[in-house]
């Protein structure tokens, strides 16, 4: 039979620590470092969203308000492209030589109607197209990203292209206005042929990207409401007046904001559907848009004041479409 044989423990050393305690030293080093972890942790919750953005207000810093700041100080002085850094203080007179200058109000009328030609069409069709696309379709993954195909083109290769289609001579339309008894139109020297040609490349560009727009804004109407308009006896052009287009007024003020946003800076069609390549916008100014004009002020004639003067008035129209949205949206909430 086995014998159990209990050992007592050794008594502890006189002045010495009890056995399984931890000394006070070791104790207080711990509660130090986890002090310090907290406070870095803390510091990292803290700072680390503002790092994450950094790199975009740098940018913006660097690119985007500096430029801003030193236009708008430059638009004050007479300053030629040929020597930049040689300003002269003029004051607001590039401003009213612009207010003056008959090519500027031209520019301003051109860019006005471009607008409204190229915006009113492309967000009419971007409407229909959404509501074909929010019914079941086969392959509407297909007919999205196709959507989407002539905004991922380059500006050059589609405004080329449509040069080429809208040639005098030798052009696909007036090929086809041939067979039905109209005669060759010269789209690229009249006035209102010439801004029919340019509106239409933005309007080719444009209205799949605000198609999709319309599309997510239609998809993320309820059900419900489309389901009690058809048990009251809707169709389905009623539904789309009572239903859809109510639930859509945020969404088409903020296409209509951003395509009259771009319209106003219109630029690359209008340079590269002129046939002299140039920034006069045609022999006659017929399609110069404020872009242009800037252009042309600036990198053609040199003059970067001029030039500065007319970014600034550009920059006003936009604050000033800016409030316009501002006060019809609040409107739209409120009688909402």
């Amino acid at each position: 039979m086995a014998t159990r044989h209990d050992t007592a423990a050794p008594p502890a050393k006189e002045g010495g620590a009890a056995p399984g305690r931890v000394p006070a030293a070791a104790t207080e080093a711990e509660r130090r470092r986890r002090d310090r972890l907290s406070r870095r942790w803390q510091r990292d919750i803290r700072w680390s969203p503002y790092a994450f953005v950094s790199p975009f207000f740098l940018l913006f810093l660097a690119f985007g308000l500096f430029p801003l700041v030193y236009t708008g100080w430059a638009s004050l002085h007479q300053v030629e492209l040929t020597a930049p850094t040689d300003m002269t203080w003029v004051g607001m007179r590039n401003y009213t030589r612009i207010f003056d200058d008959d090519f500027f109000w031209n520019a301003a009328r051109n860019t006005l109607t471009i607008g409204i030609i190229s915006t009113v069409p492309q967000l009419l069709m971007a409407m229909g197209l959404a509501h074909i696309l929010n019914y079941k379709l086969r392959a509407s993954t297909f007919y999205r990203v196709a959507m989407l195909a002539p905004y991922a083109t380059s500006i050059a290769a589609a405004s080329l292209v449509f040069v080429l289609l809208f040639g005098r001579d030798y052009g696909m339309i007036n090929w086809v206005l041939h067979f039905v008894g109209i005669d060759a139109i010269d789209w690229q020297n009249d006035k209102w042929p010439s801004q029919i040609a340019v509106s239409s490349i933005i309007i080719w560009r444009w209205t799949g990207y605000n198609a999709l727009i319309y599309l997510a804004a239609m998809q993320a109407i309820p059900q419900d409401l489309y389901e009690s308009a058809a048990l009251d006896g809707a169709s389905r052009w009623r539904q789309f007046l009572h239903v859809t287009l109510p639930s859509l007024r945020p969404t088409i003020l903020f296409t209509v904001v951003v395509s009259t946003i771009g319209a106003s800076q219109v630029f690359g069609e209008p340079l590269l559907f002129d046939a002299n390549k140039g920034a006069s916008g045609g022999a006659e100014h017929q399609f110069q848009t404020l872009g242009l004009y800037l252009y042309e002020q600036g990198w053609v004639n040199q003059h970067l004041g001029r030039a500065s003067a007319i970014a600034w008035t550009m920059f006003l129209i936009l604050i000033l479409i800016g409030i316009v949205n501002y006060v019809i949206s609040r409107r739209l909430r409120a009688s909402s």
